[in-house]
């Protein structure tokens, strides 16, 4: 069998016409002292423009916008003040030119010193007082320069001036934070500013990373669920009978699947049948605390404020009282959606202080349902709820109340928590429903602390 000839030959050899290289897109096959000098040109061009790149992003990250438009005015200026002889043009262009290689010779150097961001505590009760520290040392030998500090915090900036530093000495300053009210502060990170009188340059050296300040609401310590208002939740019996619980309530006759052990041997006996006990079903308590979202159920951002520490007061509690707990939020519907969310979203339970963690961003909006279709939703989405405490504001009528308390079923029991500075503090009963106001938080507390016989 003959090999064809454009067949023959190694699997390795190479030809010039299958190069697909830079210098075969440049020059094709050519070869000799043209061909050599067009590579070179453009190898040089290439070593330029990527400098020039380079150096151009050097310039633009320290180059401000006054800067840029004082450069570009410059040789304006001077050639207009050279063409039509006007001394003054002339003395502007130069002296801009002037401020420019000053403005550079604050650029030289970096700072000897070393700063640190510290933050003592990423968590606090709105109202306690809490800061950050700056701290600045100066590990080397020689005496370092003044340098100007800038500390990001929340939506604002604080600048600091820090002083000349002899050698291995340290300068430490702490920055008060706002905690007046409960939420997230973002903070840092640390940068130093080396910048010009003029403001034509500005160069940021970061120094740290960021850190964040939780500022959980106001909490009390409520009296534990285990006594007082809702003590007799854990194991209340319902009217509904099991072949396996607790509460025992008659004896029947034995049908096939029902357990042998639950057989009453003496009845048995007795009746010649055979006999098994029947019980009554028990519940263990589980608590469900609902918050509304929605703007019309508050008057104000105080009532709303108060009520986010009520869900927290009453979460918290359960939680260190090892209860079966839901605390949840209204859902919120996005601005272009086609039709209305209903539902509630479901906060961490698991722990006191991730319970308190989401409590701090929950905030009013526009979009989420109010309190009767968060009491339907988590009649449908939380199992096995045996007390519901819905929170909302003196805006929240009693015909609304009321509807949201028939979403549970008759077993469960439902205290709706009115917050209301205006209204007197009390425990009522209003068309079925218990309804709780409170205009201070030490009135959850002191609702906690009555006995179940009030109920």
């Amino acid at each position: 069998m003959t090999i064809p000839q454009e067949s023959r030959g190694s699997p390795h050899t190479s030809d010039t016409n299958t190069l697909h290289n830079t210098r075969a897109r440049i020059v094709g096959t050519r070869t000799g002292v043209l061909a050599d000098s067009v590579v070179f040109v453009v190898r040089v061009f290439g070593t330029v423009r990527g400098a020039a790149g380079r150096w151009f992003g050097h310039a633009a990250a320290v180059v401000t916008p006054l800067g840029w438009g004082l450069l570009l005015a410059a040789p304006v200026v001077l050639v207009l003040g050279y063409t039509l002889g006007w001394v003054e043009f002339v003395a502007v262009g130069w002296a801009t030119i002037a401020l420019a290689v000053v403005a550079v010779i604050y650029l030289i150097g970096r700072p000897r010193i070393q700063i640190e961001l510290t933050l003592p505590h990423h968590r606090v009760v709105a109202g306690q007082p809490a800061a950050l520290q700056v701290v600045a040392r100066n590990p080397r030998g020689q005496r370092s320069l003044p340098t100007s500090v800038e500390v990001p915090v929340a939506q604002g900036l604080v600048e600091l001036a820090i002083p000349g530093l002899r050698g291995d000495a340290e300068y430490s300053h702490e920055v008060p934070l706002p905690t007046s009210r409960r939420g997230v502060i973002p903070l840092g990170p640390v940068r130093t500013v080396r910048a010009d009188p003029v403001g034509m340059v500005r160069r940021e050296l970061v120094w740290s990373d960021e850190e964040t300040l939780i500022v959980h609401p106001v909490t009390i310590a409520a009296p534990s669920t285990s006594t007082g208002l809702i003590h007799d939740l854990e194991g209340v019996t319902t009217r509904d009978l099991s072949s396996n619980d607790l509460a025992f309530h008659a004896l029947r006759e034995y049908q096939p699947g029902d357990e042998r052990r639950y057989i009453h041997w003496k009845s048995t006996a007795k009746t010649g049948t055979y006999m098994v006990r029947q019980f009554e079903q028990t519940r263990r308590s589980h608590l469900a605390v609902a918050l509304s979202l929605a703007p019309s159920d508050f008057a104000n951002d105080d009532e709303f404020e108060l009520a986010v520490s009520v869900a927290g007061s009453l979460g918290v509690r359960a939680i260190r009282d090892g209860r079966s707990l839901s605390v949840v939020v209204s859902t919120i519907t996005p601005a272009f959606a086609k039709r209305p969310s209903y539902g509630v979203r479901a906060l961490a339970t698991h722990r006191a202080e991730r319970l308190l963690d989401d409590l701090a961003v929950v905030d009013l909006a526009e979009g989420a349902i109010g309190l009767r279709d968060v009491a339907h939703a988590v009649a449908d989405q939380v199992g096995q709820v045996s007390l519901a405490f819905l929170i909302s504001g003196s805006m929240t009528t009693p015909a609304q109340l009321r509807s949201a308390a028939a979403a549970f079923p008759a077993d469960v029991a439902v205290i709706a928590v009115v917050c209301d500075p205006e209204a007197l503090p009390g425990l009522r009963r209003v068309a079925g429903i218990d309804i709780l106001s409170v205009g201070l938080l030490d009135d959850l507390k002191h609702a906690l602390a009555r006995t179940a016989a009030t109920r």
